[in-house]
């Protein structure tokens, strides 16, 4: 685990926010699986599941995109694009419950709820994914509120939704550590004023969060709990 600024440790912390996939979700299988299906059905060769991973950060709509151009910031043909959404919805739709916490999730959440913490999920999902997940993979039960990609005028990596739950908590902003996986969860972090942890086995464009503006790197979930304190 690497940590930066040792001396800080324990933060002082009041609630604790939490990204959905690659973080507490294991959903890149059934996300890559979608794409090819909606590629495959467009007539499309398939694109590898590694790949696919890759473009896995920016929600549906940038996925859509990247697997139809292989390009990260390329916009493809908007009537192509049009018809590609909703047959990649269609494929989701179906495989959506498939995808599993990662191992330690439930465990770091069940010791972030003993000692206390208030707990929240943030996530660019749009809500008619991100309800039914949180539901089917009994993770729903942890949090006191759940902002998804579509609930706010904005989403991550703008610090809207970071300071919405801040007030919804009503906690300063410096004391709601979020935990994430990837340059939109340490962009929103730092831009609302927070701490944030970041968890190595998520979905960061393959790019190693080491490289990232955080206050930690943590193993898993329960790795947070010793460079805390509840206030």
């Amino acid at each position: 685990m690497e940590m930066r600024t040792l001396n800080r440790f324990p933060l002082p912390i009041s609630a604790i926010l939490l990204d959905l996939d690659g973080t507490l979700l294991h959903s890149a299988p059934e996300l890559a699986e979608a794409a090819n299906g909606m590629l495959r059905e467009l007539g499309c060769p398939a694109v590898s599941q590694e790949l696919l991973m890759s473009y896995i950060g920016n929600g549906i709509s940038w996925l859509v995109k990247r697997a139809l151009t292989g390009d990260m910031h390329a916009e493809p043909d908007a009537a192509l694009y049009e018809k590609a959404l909703p047959v990649f919805e269609k494929h989701y739709t179906g495989l959506l419950l498939q995808s599993k916490p990662f191992a330690g999730v439930m465990q770091g959440l069940d010791a972030m709820k003993v000692a206390g913490f208030r707990l929240g999920c943030i996530t660019n999902k749009v809500a008619r994914y991100t309800e039914p997940l949180l539901k089917g993979s009994g993770l729903a039960q942890y949090f006191d509120i759940v902002l998804s990609g579509d609930s706010l005028p904005e989403k991550k990596p703008h610090p809207m939704p970071v300071l919405h739950a801040a007030q919804f908590f009503g906690v300063p902003v410096e004391r709601l550590l979020l935990i994430g996986d990837s340059l939109n969860d340490t962009l929103a972090a730092r831009a609302a004023g927070s701490p944030v942890f970041c968890v190595p086995y998520g979905y960061n464009h393959g790019e190693p969060v080491e490289s990232l503006d955080s206050d930690a790197v943590i193993a898993n979930l329960s790795a947070a709990m010793p460079l805390i304190k509840r206030i």
